[in-house]
């Protein structure tokens, strides 16, 4: 594929979704054409899971059942949105993908890591990703910037030692992956994102 994929992830309370949306922002006022989607999510289908997904009231969700569902909705976006921009040249800027599910499910739920990583393989298909930007925020910090555990989503009420897991498992594979870069985000949201498009431009993903 001809395209740049580059997917942003970190714990929940980092600020990634609002510092995807700032290079979304000064993207379009800089003319630079990308894709930019979201996992779960980013089609009709994948969010009509992503609903089933965050679901506070869908409490007695197993975490079988919370992976696969993760996965097919990965399955239909990448067919649907990531492998056409891809085939057509386009850069793709995902708010989570596959590391997410790893981290969660896998270092977070206790799921088997090698059974998701083989069914990621299965979801993504000929996407391949060319970059991770790791947003690397201590656990217990991006606990208090979301304000702890709530009940906005059904994930969302895990406490903290959840979270201490899942921030484990991002250490671990940033080490294990040689296209995942720690981004240290500990700062205000604007420093974080000159960082992000800084390496973005340094390293020939924007012109």
């Amino acid at each position: 594929m001809n395209g740049k994929f580059v997917t942003i992830e970190g714990c929940d309370g980092v600020g990634k979704s609002t510092q995807v949306r700032l290079l979304k922002e000064r993207f379009e006022r800089e003319g630079i054409d990308a894709v930019f989607t979201r996992e779960p999510g980013g089609t009709p289908i994948a969010e009509k899971i992503r609903g089933i997904i965050l679901d506070a009231g869908n409490s007695e969700m197993d975490g079988l059942t919370e992976l696969f569902l993760y996965e097919a909705s990965r399955r239909q976006h990448t067919l649907e949105i990531i492998e056409p921009a891809l085939q057509s040249g386009r850069l793709v800027v995902c708010d989570r993908y596959i590391d997410s599910t790893l981290a969660y499910q896998g270092y977070g739920r206790g799921l088997d890591t090698d059974m998701i990583r083989k069914l990621n393989e299965w979801a993504m298909g000929d996407a391949k990703i060319d970059l991770t930007l790791f947003l690397n925020v201590s656990s217990q910090e991006g606990f208090s910037r979301k304000g702890g555990a709530n009940g906005g989503d059904r994930l969302e009420k895990e406490k903290s030692d959840f979270y201490e897991r899942i921030y484990d498992g991002f250490l671990t594979i940033a080490e294990r992956e040689e296209r995942v870069v720690k981004i240290d985000a500990s700062g205000d949201k604007y420093s974080t994102h000159e960082k992000l498009y800084g390496y973005l431009k340094d390293n020939g993903y924007i012109r």
